[in-house]
């Protein structure tokens, strides 16, 4: 398995998806031989994250973006369900509501960062609006194009103030994606996924490649970077940001707080409640 720092997108590095390839696989990896490392991780991200519940100091904000159906849902239902509901949720950013539209572009992603001990999975997020909005022109040039800048200051205050940012772009084909539709086309299950926006917005593949492009160069930074994770093979896309997500996690060090009560006198408390509870029955 490569290190995640093969994924990683470089602090100002110029990024070209065409030199990603969205197939690939560690030469001696399979999907049977992932799926126990697979399940590894899960363990002990649920053990991380409790960790980072307990420590209250600290949050962890995970950024799903691709294209239709590139796997983000897959990744909530198959890495990410793994933790903890109480201290784990999931944000989905749609189309902007009239109120929303009526403040800047990251008022509506404000209200949903994680508060200190929670980890928050945007299934897409903010940036969408350097991506929908420049390849259909709903807004002009110079207001998303300001927005690269927008968003690192955003993301830079933070992480000053506790937050980490792990930020996957899940790297499909052209050729996966129409597998896949066809997999929603003949699957009773799965046609609910099915909308006209999927094959209409194929047309502007090479506008939205050439827009994350931008995204993946100009906001890749040292304090919130980008990953770009092959995710052809789903088995692979869900080990690769396992391995990712557990070894940011670690690298924190998180401990279990110490206890606020003494614990002997706890203790003593419990063993006398038990003993008038015996003599009460």
């Amino acid at each position: 398995m490569k290190e995640s720092a093969e994924f990683r997108v470089a602090a100002g590095s110029s990024v070209k998806l065409n030199d990603c390839d969205p197939e690939f696989v560690d030469k001696h990896e399979t999907k049977h031989s992932a799926l126990p490392k697979v399940e590894e991780c899960q363990r002990r991200m649920d053990d991380l994250q409790y960790r980072l519940y307990a420590d209250q100091r600290r949050s962890l904000l995970v950024c799903l973006q691709a294209p239709d159906a590139g796997g983000k849902d897959g990744v909530v239902r198959h890495v990410i369900s793994s933790m903890n509901p109480q201290g784990c949720r999931v944000v989905s950013f749609k189309q902007p509501s009239p109120v929303e539209l009526a403040h800047d572009f990251l008022w509506r992603i404000e209200q949903q960062v994680p508060r200190r001990g929670e980890v928050v999975i945007f299934n897409r997020s903010h940036y969408e609006d350097v991506l929908i909005v420049r390849v259909h022109d709903l807004v002009p040039k110079e207001v998303w194009s300001r927005r690269y800048d927008q968003i690192n200051d955003f993301e830079r205050r933070l992480v000053a103030n506790g937050t980490h940012i792990l930020k996957f772009f899940l790297h499909i084909s052209k050729e996966e994606q129409l597998k896949r539709f066809k997999q929603r086309l003949d699957d009773p299950a799965r046609r609910w996924k099915i909308s006209e926006a999927d094959y209409t917005e194929r047309e502007y593949w090479a506008s939205y490649e050439r827009a994350y492009e931008d995204l993946l160069s100009k906001c890749s930074t040292d304090e919130a970077p980008w990953f770009i994770i092959p995710s052809d093979h789903k088995w692979f896309r869900d080990l690769a940001i396992s391995q990712i997500i557990v070894q940011t996690l670690e690298s924190l060090g998180i401990e279990l707080p110490k206890p606020t009560v003494n614990i002997a006198d706890i203790r003593e408390k419990y063993h006398h409640t038990v003993q008038e509870a015996k003599r009460s029955a």
